[in-house]
């Protein structure tokens, strides 16, 4: 009895710590992006997002929510949150049409940079394509 009643407590906890989620790591701060993104040698992911942006939302609970996404951005990229109601946003990069994407070398060149709500497997698609923006 015993046993049975430690072999269900042990899947009921195995199934809580499957339901905890994985967070995206995000920055906030455009400077310490791009040093992070010189240490461990990893391109910058700016989602330049508005506070009561409604597509924003949608992007955020439609995609930026999946496990797959967030452990992509985390894994590859050096992600970096920038709101335009809350951050500093340096002048090279457009503030309006949010939700907008941009991908950086480590440097801060803009490899590319799109707008938009985008569905998970599109936007891995595009997280795929990344690399083709490198320069040689």
């Amino acid at each position: 009895m015993k046993k049975i009643i430690f072999s269900i407590l042990l899947v009921i906890s195995s199934l809580f710590s499957a339901e905890v989620e994985t967070k995206i790591n995000w920055i906030h701060d455009y400077d310490k992006a791009l040093e992070l993104a010189k240490k461990y040698d990893k391109n910058v992911y700016l989602y330049i997002s508005a506070d009561t942006c409604r597509l924003c939302k949608k992007f955020k609970k439609t995609t930026l929510s999946r496990r797959c996404v967030k452990a992509r951005l985390n894994s590859d990229f050096i992600p970096l949150n920038l709101s335009r109601d809350r951050h500093s946003i340096p002048d090279k990069f457009e503030k309006f049409g949010a939700p907008r994407h941009y991908f950086l070398n480590p440097e801060g060149k803009i490899l590319h940079e799109i707008n938009g709500v985008f569905k998970s497997d599109s936007f891995l698609g595009i997280l795929d394509d990344i690399e083709m923006y490198q320069e040689d």
